[in-house]
């Protein structure tokens, strides 16, 4: 899809940093030195790289921005080498060097803070980035919250020495699990402890993730007090409906603005049609944890397995992730984008 030269922004590494094992931090500036555009807690933005291969689109990637929002002057994110994803990755840590430059989208947020009367902020590993904004938020505006980090060991621990040194650092507790300590703080009693109204937003691998919210439901906590953001989508499970599980075969859609009926094969996603059929797509994570390619879902029956959006998201707003989402077998689906309406 091309850019959007009023949603891109042309920015500058003015500093590269190792912070642990396999974990970089970049900070970027605008070119010129402006004020960047501001950001809340939980935001992040999706950078702009090479294709893989030569004929292939250009890659986005989404990075959580850990530095305090109240800084204007640049974004501070963290990258971790992942030797089993896509390539990301690896090119930042191979090639993004001190001066150059890298278009980035402005930052948007799908992770927001929430007011409750005292917030668990619960980091996996690399997970901590997004969660470093929020805590740095809510010391600003003196709201009562916790921070606790849990990693395998010291080594992989990122911004150790800022965790250390911040105003906030009385609110934070580091769990390693290469150290006795580890195992004598489990969910439950972590969770059972909490305040009335205590709100949890966590960030890091899906098994802890998971973890965290089951400990919540045997607690008694409504899911809406579980706030999570995904950096990789877990292993698909089947979505049952009926009490039967929906087939991941063939179907069809109708794209409402140009009338195209479109089929989908087994092995292709929404968004791999429309895009071959010259609707643009705006891809980034293309696993259903950004909600960048989200679609408006006119009619039919829709699988949704996204990791973004929830029941009144899916049901009340009609948003669709083409990028992972899909129908049952032989039925179709109408689709069009966010906004759309028929012309009278």
């Amino acid at each position: 899809m091309p850019l959007d030269p009023a949603q891109t922004l042309t920015l500058r590494v003015s500093r590269r940093e190792p912070l642990c094992d396999g974990i970089v931090a970049f900070e970027l500036r605008a070119t010129d030195d402006r004020p960047l555009p501001a950001f809340d807690a939980g935001a992040h933005i999706d950078l702009h790289l090479p294709p893989a291969r030569p004929g292939e689109a250009p890659r986005r990637r989404s990075y959580s921005l850990c530095n305090p929002p109240d800084e204007r002057d640049r974004y501070l994110i963290a990258v971790q080498h992942e030797h089993a994803g896509r390539g990301g990755s690896a090119w930042l840590h191979a090639q993004l060097q001190p001066g150059d430059r890298i278009d980035a989208s402005t930052p948007s947020n799908l992770f927001a803070l929430q007011p409750a009367p005292h917030t668990l902020l619960l980091a996996g590993g690399i997970g901590l980035t997004p969660l470093l904004a929020m805590a740095e938020t809510l010391w600003a505006q003196d709201r009562s919250f916790t921070l606790q980090v849990r990693v395998r060991s010291r080594a992989r621990l990122p911004f150790a020495r800022r965790l250390q040194e911040a105003p906030w650092a009385q609110a934070v507790q580091v769990l390693a699990d290469d150290e006795a300590q580890a195992d004598t703080e489990t969910l439950d009693r972590l969770i059972a402890a909490q305040p009335a109204g205590t709100r949890i937003w966590t960030c890091g691998p899906a098994g802890f993730m998971a973890a965290v919210r089951a400990a919540a439901t045997r607690a008694g906590w409504s899911t809406d007090r579980v706030v999570t953001e995904h950096f990789a989508a877990p292993a698909p499970v089947p979505t049952l409906e009926s009490g039967d599980r929906i087939a991941s075969g063939g179907f069809e859609i109708d794209w409402a603005p140009s009338g195209q009926r479109l089929a989908v094969a087994p092995h292709e996603s929404v968004a791999q049609v429309l895009q071959a059929a010259g609707i643009a797509v705006a891809l980034s994570c293309e696993q259903g944890i950004c909600g960048q390619c989200c679609v408006q879902h006119l009619d039919g029956p829709a699988d949704h397995r996204d990791l973004v959006y929830g029941a009144h998201e899916h049901e009340v707003e009609r948003r669709f992730t083409p990028c992972c989402s899909r129908a049952p077998a032989a039925s179709r689906l109408v689709l069009a984008p966010l906004g759309w309406t028929p012309a009278p």
